[in-house]
C-alpha cells in the first residue's frame, strides 16, 4: 500500500467518524430529520454512503476477479442513468431503521478500506466513470463523506467538519475545472487558473502554476463547500481574479454527474440574511 493511500484512507477514517458521531445518538425521528438536499433525510444521506462504498468493494472484486456483480450493478446504471444512486439510497433508507443503516455503513466502511489495500500497486479500478487508482477512489469516499456530512450536520444542528482534510476536497475541485465547464455545456478556459487558498489551520494550500494569469483566493473551507454545492458562490469569501475564474465559481462541481441545484444565497446583494426573514 502506498502511503498516499494510507494517508487518504487515515484522513477517510476520521471524517466518517465525525460523520458517525453525528447519528451514533439518534432514534427514529431523528434519523427522517430532513436534510438541506432536497427529498433526502439523515436516513437517506447515510444509506447513500453506505451503498456507494458497497458499490466500490464491487468495483474492486470486478477489477480483480469476478465481474457478476459489477456487470449487474453497471446494468441498473443504464437502466436509469440519472436515477438510479437516488433510487438506491432512498430504498435502502426505507427498509432500515437508522441502527441497521449505522451497522451497515460501518461495515461498508471496514470493507471498502479492506478492499482498497489489496489493490496491486499501479491497478486502476473500474467505475462508473473513467477507471480510478486506489487513492483517488478512497479521495471520492472523503469527498462525499464530508458533503453529505454537511447535510446531516446541518439536520441536526452541529458544527461543520472544519479541518485539513478539506485538503482532498479541495484538491478534486481544482482538478475537476474542465469537467464543470463540459457539464454546463461551456468551453473550458485555455489559460490556467491558480488557487491560493488557506486552510483552517492557517497553513496555505497553492495550486496551480505560478505564472497563472487568474487566479482564486479565500478559505479552502469556502472553496470545498462550493464545488461540493453545499454553498452559494455569494455567501463564500472568495475572490476571483480574472473572468474565467469567476465563471469557474459559479459552475463548479467535485462530483460526477449532471450539473446540480445547488444551494439558494442565504444573503442578497445588500448583505441581507435572507434565511433569517423579515423582521416584523
Amino acid at each position: 500500500m502506498s502511503d498516499v493511500l494510507d494517508g487518504v484512507l487515515a484522513d477517510l477514517q476520521a471524517e466518517s467518524a465525525y460523520v458517525e458521531s453525528l447519528v451514533a445518538d439518534l432514534d427514529e425521528a431523528g434519523w427522517r430529520t430532513a436534510t438541506p438536499a432536497e427529498g433526502w433525510d439523515v436516513a437517506t444521506t447515510i444509506a447513500h454512503l453506505l451503498w456507494t462504498d458497497e458499490s466500490s468493494v464491487t468495483a474492486i472484486e470486478g477489477t480483480l476477479g469476478d465481474k457478476t456483480r459489477w456487470d449487474a450493478l453497471v446494468m441498473e446504471a443504464f437502466a436509469d442513468p440519472t436515477g438510479f444512486v437516488d433510487t438506491a439510497a432512498l430504498t435502502i433508507a426505507k427498509t432500515h431503521t437508522g441502527a441497521e443503516l449505522l451497522e451497515r455503513w460501518q461495515a461498508s466502511k471496514a470493507a471498502l478500506a479492506a478492499a482498497l489495500r489489496t489493490v496491486p500497486d499501479g491497478q486502476k479500478l473500474m467505475w462508473f466513470g473513467p477507471p480510478m487508482a486506489p487513492a483517488s477512489m478512497a479521495t471520492a469516499r472523503l469527498m462525499e463523506t464530508w458533503a453529505h456530512g454537511l447535510d446531516v450536520a446541518d439536520a441536526v444542528g452541529a458544527p461543520h467538519s472544519v479541518t485539513d482534510r478539506i485538503r482532498h476536497v479541495v484538491s478534486i475541485g481544482f482538478r475537476t475545472r474542465n469537467f464543470a465547464f463540459a457539464q454546463n455545456g461551456l468551453e473550458a478556459p485555455a489559460e490556467p487558473i491558480r488557487l491560493e487558498l488557506t486552510l483552517p489551520s492557517g497553513e496555505p494550500l497553492v495550486l496551480g502554476p505560478d505564472d497563472a494569469g487568474q487566479t482564486v483566493t479565500g478559505s479552502a473551507y469556502d472553496f470545498a463547500a462550493l464545488v461540493t454545492q453545499r454553498v452559494h458562490r455569494d455567501d463564500t469569501g472568495l475572490v476571483a481574479d480574472g473572468p474565467d475564474a469567476e465563471k469557474w465559481l459559479a459552475i463548479a462541481q467535485a462530483f460526477a454527474g449532471p450539473a446540480g441545484g445547488g444551494r439558494p444565497a442565504q444573503k442578497d446583494q445588500s448583505g441581507h440574511d435572507q434565511s433569517q426573514g423579515e423582521k416584523a
